[in-house]
């Protein structure tokens, strides 16, 4: 499963009301390290389909959840479980630093 794009309006129902966790990757078309790991994050989604979903908010387009957040720098990953926020890195890292993250936090 590939990753999805969530906005301030599908935020609550796409990840604080999902069945499963959710990364949400707060990211902008002009962050050089977001481009980086977007391909990453893509295949490590389809990798684990039926533990987590991975999304992705564009913070240029979606202001409103960002500043609730308090995102200030980006890639910004947030691991949400049960409707909170459980775990975050921030930064660029190559899939297997990622995807060891994400596992570990399952």
């Amino acid at each position: 499963m590939a990753t999805i794009n969530v906005t301030d309006d599908s935020f609550k129902a796409d990840v604080l009301e999902s069945d499963k966790p959710v990364l949400v990757d707060f990211w902008a078309d002009w962050c050089g390290p977001c481009k980086m790991i977007g391909p990453s994050l893509e295949e490590i989604s389809d990798e684990l389909s039926d533990q987590i979903t991975i999304a992705k908010m564009d913070i240029v387009e979606n202001t409103g959840i960002p500043t609730e957040m308090g995102v200030q720098s980006i890639p910004l990953m947030v691991l949400f479980k049960d409707g909170k926020p459980v775990s975050q890195k921030l930064g660029a890292a190559p899939k297997n630093a990622l995807k060891g993250w994400i596992e570990g936090e399952l």
